[in-house]
């Protein structure tokens, strides 16, 4: 039977090394639980579905100084030309891109405003009966937008359109009951009546608060400034990229096209700075385990060479080598309980500090056990080779330091 005690009176006595290898795995127990849990909460937000053929899409702006043509006219001509196009499935203009971290947004109403209603947040595109197909979205109620219904314009305050095509997420949120389809909502004062719903599809921001809430309304405005979304065959998006450019201008040259990329490239540059903490954090994990490990292994070497006398002695005594190793594994093991008893506490009030300024979710029990269990397996490993060590002191070596 392993004499606790005895051990507890010795660490006592030289407590420095002991409270400090404490406050380390406390230290590293509370920062790695919260980190794991935040690199798998990032994994999983960078592998989300958006409902897009993300490797199959590319958008492009337009940027037109000519004045001898009709912006509203020009872009269905730009239309059809991108539409023939080998390769191209098809192709619209937009007002704004999904999941490229700019676009719009507005609450959607039950009410006309300024009535006060039900209000719910909803990022908003501009785009004509082909926006859907260009996007890969499949409707799972109601129907599309009819090419009568789009309202094309040169004037930005007309706008006559009364449908809209929104999704599942959206319409849950505006008629719980699931009531909603062919219901009338409000986009300001301007009444729309919801025609169709479409599979899940993200909006710009995937870290807005409601980033499933999206609303497609049929109107196009002829303006200088234009965007559009387009949508080729698998494996054929690099080489209808490259001739976009030509071909736009062929189409008119008094332009300037810029800024064509692939939807999965607009992703990434939206969620760099998520996949940038994620690898930093994953290198403060790789440290601070290292870190402790090495704290752990120095302490036992430090203390074997301060007990060499008595390890020599119990030895000579007839204690055998299984007892040494026994010894300072036990050791180990109620510096590292305490530790993480600390740790522990000290993991939990960190996730509410995070989870109260950074919007980041409670941290579940698993991530802080699973650290436990890893601190605690890496802190008998690491003192296993030294406890090792010290059982094969030789009795008449520790004898001749005396």
């Amino acid at each position: 039977m392993l004499e606790i005690k005895p051990i507890f009176h010795a660490l006592c006595r030289s407590k420095v090394g002991a409270v400090l290898l404490l406050i380390q795995i406390a230290i590293t127990t509370a920062i790695v639980s919260n980190a794991a849990f935040i690199i798998q909460d990032r994994i999983a937000f960078l592998n989300q579905e958006t409902g897009y053929p993300e490797q199959d899409l590319f958008k492009f702006n337009v940027m037109t100084f000519g004045k001898d043509i009709d912006a509203s006219q020009q872009f269905e001509l730009d239309e059809a030309m991108l539409r023939a196009l080998p390769g191209v499935v098809n192709a619209a203009q937009s007002s704004s891109i999904p999941l490229s971290g700019s676009g719009s947004a507005s609450s959607f109403n039950l009410k006309p405003a300024p009535q006060e209603s039900k209000s719910i947040r909803s990022s908003y595109i501009f785009i004509d009966e082909h926006g859907l197909d260009t996007y890969g979205v499949k409707l799972i109620a109601g129907r599309n937008f009819s090419e009568d219904e789009v309202t094309i314009t040169n004037l930005p305050t007309e706008r006559t359109t009364n449908v809209t095509v929104v999704t599942q997420a959206l319409l849950d949120e505006l008629f719980p009951e699931g009531d909603g389809l062919g219901k009338t909502i409000y986009f300001g004062d301007l009444p729309l009546t919801i025609i169709g719903i479409t599979a899940p599809m993200k909006s710009p921001w995937l870290k807005d608060s409601h980033p499933n809430n999206v609303a497609l309304i049929p109107y196009i405005q002829g303006k200088t400034y234009a965007q559009f979304a387009v949508r080729t065959k698998p494996g054929q998006r690099a080489a209808v990229m490259k001739q976009i450019e030509t071909a736009m201008l062929n189409n008119y040259s008094k332009r300037v096209i810029n800024n064509i990329k692939g939807l999965d490239q607009l992703k990434d540059e939206y969620v760099a700075a998520d996949k940038l903490m994620m690898r930093m954090l994953i290198v403060l994990i790789t440290i601070l385990v290292l870190v402790t490990a090495l704290g752990i292994f120095g302490l036992t070497l430090f203390n074997i060479s301060k007990r060499t006398k008595q390890i020599g002695t119990r030895r000579a005594l007839g204690a055998r080598k299984s007892a040494i190793i026994n010894y300072f594994l036990v050791e180990n093991a109620m510096i590292c309980c305490m530790g993480l008893l600390i740790g522990i506490i000290a993991a939990l009030l960190l996730g509410q500090l995070l989870m109260q300024h950074f919007s980041i979710a409670t941290l579940p029990p698993s991530y802080i056990a699973g650290t436990a269990i890893m601190v605690f397996v890496m802190s008998l490993l690491a003192v296993f080779g030294p406890a090792k060590r010290a059982a094969n002191i030789s009795p008449s070596i520790a004898t001749r330091t005396i």
